[in-house]
């Protein structure tokens, strides 16, 4: 089921005037059925092969990984403008990035009840500016971008036959009653038509049903012609690399078939959601234009041998395979153990997820062939485990059509050796796994009832942290895989290569890794021999948490008092009422002439933030989203409104950071005002509700000069 969860359900106020039959289901869909030579270096293995633009349905031996960049209600996570930040890191690791339906739904929206497709970019995850800045800068480091496309249904503005009128390239394009199907809605709304002198088109549904939205008539030339330019506007326009095609259930595959052969994307995969491969192989067959499939699909029968053997822990349910398995059509395979529909979203709606060994299944996902999709939450919350299968994968350079081979599997443990360009990866998961260990290859990595081993051939050093930015005191484990009987590693974090005089130590020794910017290198050592070699990337910071204080002024509005909704996050910024609209803010301070209410909160971890509503009269009259703060700011609620009636606010801290005064606290009387950290240019960097030494204040921020009190201090 797609809905709200409870926190979000307040904040949908749709200027739509529809029945409310189709303003409650235009979020929710209804259930629908369910290794190298050391001559080889490692950024040379991770360059995959260009996508080739003539491809069909998904290239052939395609060593990618696509992230689905979204989860359920994750519109402050994957906003545009926080998704575009992360594109250095994401580009290291996939070649593929699933993002949201793009366009406006008529309120706060997943984008799955679809209402514009070339106008009114602005969605529920930032600006069409931010979009198009968003796809400019993965498609320039290598990241191609692909778009959720809707087109079973779609939504209406007042009525249940009046789609949106759209201007595109001097082409005005307008879907009409009869480019609905004859039966939408199980007759709803032909009764309807028939009663206000509408006619839908003649022709019933090709595929399933589905109640809520108005289900598109596929053999209409007009819904025909509205599609392909849609889809030609994705690509073309906005720079989409490719499609993901949503609810194919809902229409013959043959028309999938027929608009990628006209808008020709490079990748194409369909959700037909179904545990049976051969229906989904039936699937792609009536997708073929000649004898060429033009899709992909999403495998869901590998998703549900994963699901049976984590959740029963049973892992020889992963014999069970899935279109992955089968040669003939692996390569059009993208396979998942979670995403959005599937994921655990809250008490009330637990749906179906993988409740435990989460990475396990992640780690026999990305040992084999099929084109692999992480979801967010996992590569949030398992990051570096991913990040090191995604490597190794790339080393031996596996793709969408590598052979692989069970080697053993039962209850406890399921091995699988699969052949890739560069060599061979041994992948054991279940919960022997950690006990499991294969001759003549040398154990790479390891987790959580999970290992991956490379031929002892391999010859070459492999640690256990990828290059990153990490905080605190991390440590990585440095293997030796070899052939070579007790061969060490020796190590560098200054520049310099390992020679035989460096600190070496024994294969599996876990360094603890300290704070700084640098390089470091490790090679194989042995009698004086030094040889193969890796490197990785290393920013190592110290974090204290810090307060950070919100000021907000309605002056413009006239609001006599104020309430605040607040969420994300750690999950520790939640207001104190359970229901809307919130608490009511009380705290003021005077600055510039004018009244701040003022909210102090703080961040407990490097990638912490806050999100906000403010609201008056009793939540009727509230604001858009203030979405991830992470630093004092000053807002300013504005008469101007949103689309959805909400007041907009504008973010004015840089005319305030540089006089920041205290807040005012209940109890805060102190010997020594409280410290605040600011930059060279006035930016506030940290506030804190007490004095803290300096050395304190700027702990785990970046080497340069601070004014702390007052004073300028170097770090």
């Amino acid at each position: 089921m797609r809905n709200f969860t409870k926190k979000h359900h307040f904040m949908l106020l749709s200027n739509f005037t529809h029945t409310l039959q189709n303003l409650s289901t235009c979020i929710c869909r209804k259930g629908r059925s369910h290794v190298a030579k050391t001559a080889l270096a490692l950024s040379a293995l991770t360059m995959l092969a260009p996508a080739n633009a003539s491809a069909q349905g998904w290239p052939a031996n395609f060593k990618g990984v696509m992230l689905q960049g979204f989860y359920w209600n994750s519109y402050s996570d994957t906003n545009w403008s926080v998704l575009e930040k992360q594109a250095d890191e994401l580009s290291e690791y996939f070649k593929l990035i699933w993002i949201p339906q793009s366009a406006y739904c008529g309120g706060q929206s997943m984008g799955y009840n679809d209402l514009y497709w070339f106008n009114n970019y602005n969605s529920s995850f930032g600006t069409e500016a931010e979009l198009r800045s968003m796809i400019k800068t993965f498609k320039a480091k290598g990241l191609g971008t692909i778009a959720d496309v809707v087109i079973n249904h779609r939504g209406t503005l007042t009525n249940w036959v009046d789609f949106p009128v759209e201007t595109y390239n001097g082409q005005t394009y307008k879907m009409e009653s009869t480019d609905i199907c004859a039966d939408d809605d199980g007759g709803k709304c032909k009764a309807w038509a028939d009663k206000n002198g509408y006619k839908l088109s003649s022709n019933n549904d090709t595929g399933e049903s589905w109640d809520g939205m108005r289900d598109l008539d596929h053999n209409s030339s007009n819904v025909q012609t509205i599609v392909k330019a849609y889809l030609n506007f994705l690509l073309n326009d906005l720079g989409y690399a490719g499609f993901r095609y949503d609810m194919v259930k809902g229409y013959d595959g043959k028309f999938t078939g027929i608009y990628n052969n006209a808008a020709k994307p490079t990748y194409s995969v369909g959700e037909y959601w179904d545990g049976n491969a051969n229906t989904v192989k039936n699937w792609m067959n009536k997708t073929k234009v000649g004898n060429s499939i033009m899709s992909g699909a999403f495998d869901f029968t590998f998703r549900y041998s994963c699901r049976d053997a984590a959740n029963g822990q049973n892992w020889s349910k992963l014999a069970n395979g899935g279109i992955n398995t089968d040669d003939a059509y692996k390569r059009y395979a993208v396979t998942f153990v979670e995403n959005h529909d599937v994921e655990y979203r809250s008490e009330s709606e637990p749906q179906d997820p993988i409740k435990r060994d989460t990475v396990a299944v992640n780690a026999f996902m990305l040992a084999m062939p099929g084109t692999p999709c992480v979801f967010l939450k996992h590569w949030q919350d398992c990051k570096n485990d991913i990040k090191n299968m995604i490597l190794l994968r790339n080393l031996v350079g596996i793709s969408n059509t590598s052979s692989w081979t069970k080697k053993t599997g039962n209850n406890n443990i399921y091995v699988v050796e699969t052949t890739g360009d560069n060599g061979k990866l041994v992948a054991a998961v279940g919960k022997m796994a950690n006990k499991y260990t294969q001759a003549d290859y040398a154990l790479a990595a390891e987790g959580h009832h999970w290992r991956y081993f490379l031929p002892a051939s391999s010859e070459m050093a492999w640690p256990s942290l990828p290059s990153g930015t990490y905080y605190g005191t991390p440590s990585t484990t440095l293997r030796s895989i070899s052939a070579t009987e007790g061969a060490k590693i020796a190590y560098t974090i200054d520049g310099t290569t390992p020679s035989a005089s460096s600190t070496a130590v024994d294969n599996g020794t876990a360094i603890t890794l300290p704070e700084g910017d640098y390089t470091m290198k490790m090679a194989l050592i042995e009698g004086g021999r030094v040889w193969g070699l890796t490197e990785r990337q290393y920013s190592i910071k110290s974090f204290k948490p810090y307060q950070i204080t919100i000021n907000v002024n309605n002056d413009q509005v006239g609001w006599t008092e104020m309430n605040v909704w607040s969420w994300g996050g750690d999950g520790s910024h939640t207001t104190t009422a359970t229901s809307w609209p919130g608490d009511k803010m009380t705290t003021t301070q005077e600055l510039g002439g004018k009244q701040w209410y003022t909210l102090t909160y703080t961040m407990n971890t490097n990638d912490d933030y806050v999100n906000f509503v403010f609201n008056a009269n009793d939540g009727k009259d509230q604001t858009e989203n203030v979405q991830n703060v992470n630093q004092t700011s000053f807002f300013e609620i504005t008469a101007a409104k949103d689309e959805n009636g909400h007041r907009k606010v504008q973010n004015v801290t840089s005319q305030y950071v540089s006089a920041i005064s205290s807040p005012v606290c209940d109890n805060a009387a102190t010997t020594l005002p409280p410290t605040l950290v600011t930059s060279l240019d006035g930016r506030t960097i940290r506030r804190f509700t007490t004095h803290v030494p300096a050395t304190n204040a700027t702990q785990g921020l970046p080497h340069g000069i601070y004014i702390v009190d007052g004073k300028k201090i170097a770090r």
